[in-house]
């Protein structure tokens, strides 16, 4: 069964009253859902703002492009995803983005959930 902090069900995600968690640089974050095998994150990038080139030990991880658009490296190859893209990013696969534009948001899915976001 997911949980989601800031909702009275754990089993949905009321946007409207979860709050976002800023990371710095421009980056901030909203847990949508998780189970111990899945997770669902939120990501809102301001224009510019950078996630740094890293790698998972224990998760791989799929982001889908909702707004904005973000220049992408993933395990050395670079490309821009927009709305609707998506990367790939199996673990110990180096990737890391740069929003091009402003209020540039993700939907992240790590498997197994990300421990250290709750």
């Amino acid at each position: 069964m997911s949980t989601t902090p800031a909702s009275s069900s754990p089993l949905y995600f009321d946007d409207a009253s979860t709050p976002w968690t800023e990371l710095g640089d421009g980056i901030r974050r909203k847990i949508v859902g998780h189970t111990p095998e899945l997770m669902s994150v939120l990501v809102q990038f301001d224009q510019g703002a950078v996630g740094t080139v890293h790698a998972h030990d224990a998760h791989d991880q799929i982001a889908f492009c909702l707004s904005g658009a973000f220049e992408c490296d993933v395990g050395g190859v670079r490309r821009v995803i927009r709305v609707g893209d998506a990367f790939v990013a199996p673990r110990l696969t180096p990737h890391g983005v740069r929003a091009l534009e402003p209020n540039s948001s993700l939907l992240d899915q790590f498997s197994p959930r990300r421990e250290d976001y709750l």
